[in-house]
């Protein structure tokens, strides 16, 4: 069953992202996610069922424009950094704690820290994430975690907790 609820997730993916109903998507998409649901459908979670409810739903879509936007924002950033004479950096990699307890939910969050510039997840160990931060503010675990995660736990929780 597990695998089936997998599958209809990566397929309506696939349909989102290539935005094509024409038999030869159609057939590569079948493919690639039929092979990607045998592959890695053992490593995602335990209980794909609970994707599927409309409240997790309606979290992650509210969750993809703040995203956007936290990217948006962090782009301008380090484009500033970049294009200032002085390229005002203060690299450093830091020590965060997620509050999130399941396994998905952390590496969600690693993937949208990664996926917002000027900063990159390094590790994951337990309850802690290792940052690579292009400008850093604090080096303080609480205050590290309030700037970079704070923001996006408050709608991961919701979705996958």
């Amino acid at each position: 069953m597990r695998y089936i609820i997998y599958f209809i997730i990566g397929f309506c993916f696939w349909l989102l992202l290539t935005l094509s109903v024409n038999l030869d998507h159609l057939i590569a998409g079948v493919i690639v996610v039929l092979l990607g649901t045998i592959i890695f459908g053992g490593y995602f979670t335990d209980k794909p069922v609970k994707f599927l409810q409309l409240h997790r739903l309606f979290w992650f879509i509210i969750y993809i424009p703040f995203f956007i936007w936290y990217m948006f924002k962090a782009n301008i950033d380090v484009a500033y950094r970049v294009l200032h004479p002085q390229r005002p950096i203060k690299p450093g990699i830091v020590k965060i704690r997620t509050t999130l307890k399941t396994n998905i939910a952390k590496v969600f969050l690693a993937n949208s820290i990664t996926l917002t510039p000027g900063t990159m997840t390094c590790e994951i160990d337990d309850d802690y994430l290792y940052i690579h931060w292009i400008w850093v503010q604090s080096s303080e675990i609480e205050e590290a975690s309030k700037i970079i995660a704070r923001d996006f736990e408050k709608f991961l929780r919701r979705i996958f907790e």
